[in-house]
């Protein structure tokens, strides 16, 4: 059964594959984001600076809606961009963090819709305008950017990448013909032993028919011998 041979690698694998480096500062600062953006409800009261009530560590459902659901998605998507070198898996961690950032942004629009929200914001205006931007909507625009800009330097293939994935489509496409080569195949496939044609469509007669009888060690006929032991027998009689 004869097969093809083709490389182990397909020609677009190198384009889809990306330096870590690439994700790494966007990715660590995302999970930075995303820690403040889950923590910060619990320990800004300590410091007066918060919603709702002044007790430290105080777990609410909307805490949980509002801050804790998005930093894990922002914290999510930041450290696939670290660990990640396949740009579908990155570029995936980076609409992670953006839905994540998003929501800091608009949930505290949404929630009266369902009857809850962070509640009131402690102490005077100044200090309301930094809790809110803190909080939600100026954590969630650093993080729409921060992931949007990853987005889009994985979306983008570099000069270094493509011409490293051209040479490695030239190595493969070279050792495919080199096999083929090899094999005495121009497509590339195992070469199969020529059957024996040297009987096909043939009526002679098999080899072993064909060879002659072997021959007597002396000239005599071939009945001599049966001959003298006839006489022989007589003879005795």
């Amino acid at each position: 059964m004869t097969g093809r041979a083709s490389p182990s690698r397909t020609p677009m694998s190198g384009v889809l594959k990306a330096p870590r480096s690439r994700g790494m500062v966007n990715g660590l600062l995302l999970v930075l984001l995303g820690l403040w953006g889950g923590l910060i409800p619990f320990v800004g009261p300590y410091f007066s600076f918060g919603f709702g009530s002044t007790a430290t560590w105080d777990y609410t459902s909307d805490r949980l809606v509002l801050s804790i659901l998005p930093a894990i998605a922002v914290a999510l998507g930041g450290l696939i961009l670290m660990i990640s070198a396949a740009r579908p898996v990155a570029m995936v961690g980076s609409w992670l963090a953006i839905a994540g950032g998003l929501w800091f942004v608009v949930g505290t629009t949404i929630a009266p819709l369902w009857g809850g929200g962070p509640g009131r914001a402690l102490g005077g205006q100044t200090r309301q305008i930094a809790e809110h931007l803190s909080f939600f909507q100026g954590l969630g625009a650093i993080t729409i950017a921060l992931a949007a800009t990853a987005l889009g330097r994985f979306l983008v293939v570099g000069v270094r990448e493509a011409r490293r994935a051209e040479a490695e489509r030239a190595a493969a496409t070279a050792g495919a013909a080199g096999t083929a080569r090899a094999t005495g195949r121009p497509d590339g496939g195992t070469a199969l032993p020529d059957p024996d044609r040297s009987s096909r469509g043939s009526t002679a007669a098999p080899q072993w028919d064909r060879q002659a009888p072997p021959r007597q060690a002396s000239g005599e006929p071939a009945g001599t011998d049966g001959h003298r032991r006839h006489l022989s027998l007589h003879r005795r009689r």
